[in-house]
């Protein structure tokens, strides 16, 4: 982790201020990019050698400004982690076009920004890191009210491996990676398009420190695809090798039994 320089975008809040200041403890340069000028300076403040850039990363243009910024400051980037995102609170049947586009250009557009505003860094020294921060709900429908949520990070969890494979045999070098994680402790639930119920608030969630740290062991050793809970790739590998996902669908744990 030493020297490393580490963008991480959504970082003023929740797993992207951890992953900052726990990449910035163990020695590496962070370049830290959000909208929220002063809580992103806050969390500067408290990782290591750090750069805050001020940008919506659902601009194209300011996240290629925040690249610029980053190779002018430390002359390199060596990780990418496309961290900004958002929920929703709309079942299928009640979404309009306006939830759909907001969810599609929050977690992949910018996503997608930030991927090809480094690749042409990373191709050129033959190495680097990107990873994708997506959810469980990219691949298990456990809330239906997070509907377009759950479409958007399928959506990224898509473009990851196709972008992985793509790169396979011409730059080896180039790391692509998604990260899974469940409910995180942040304020990811209150600040969901159309409201929310507080993340905190719900049994097993992790803490964005947890996730974190399981973030900051990627970059140390590259995996393709990596959850952040113990049991849930097998949760999701039972869910897609069910001979009816209909059934499997209405058993725990995506209904959970009532209270006795």
């Amino acid at each position: 982790m030493q020297g490393k320089v580490v963008v991480i975008t959504g970082a003023s809040a929740g797993i992207g201020a951890a992953l900052a200041e726990h990449v910035g403890s163990r020695g590496a340069r962070t370049v830290l990019v959000a909208r929220r000028e002063a809580a992103l300076r806050d969390v500067a403040s408290r990782a290591g050698d750090a750069l805050a850039i001020v940008a919506d990363v659902t601009r194209r243009a300011d996240v290629v400004r925040a690249f610029d910024t980053a190779l002018a400051h430390f002359g390199r980037v060596d990780v990418w982690v496309n961290n900004a995102g958002r929920g929703i609170s709309r079942q299928v049947s009640e979404l309009t076009d306006s939830d759909l586009d907001e969810m599609m250009l929050v977690n992949v557009k910018s996503a997608l920004y930030g991927m090809q505003a480094v690749l042409p860094h990373f191709r050129e020294r033959g190495q680097g890191h990107i990873i994708n921060v997506s959810s469980m709900l990219g691949r298990v429908p456990f809330a239906p009210i997070r509907s377009a949520y759950s479409a958007a990070k399928h959506a990224l969890g898509s473009l990851t491996a196709n972008l992985r494979m793509e790169l396979a045999a011409t730059h080896p070098g180039i790391h692509v990676s998604l990260v899974l994680p469940g409910v995180v402790q942040t304020d990811f639930g209150l600040n969901a398009l159309h409201g929310g119920m507080d993340s905190r608030s719900f049994p097993g969630s992790q803490s964005a420190e947890e996730v974190a740290a399981v973030i900051a062991s990627v970059i140390q050793h590259p995996r393709a695809d990596v959850y952040t809970r113990p049991g849930a790739q097998q949760l999701v590998a039972g869910y897609f090798a069910a001979e009816d996902m209909g059934k499997a669908e209405r058993e725990p744990p995506f209904v959970m039994p009532p209270h006795t």
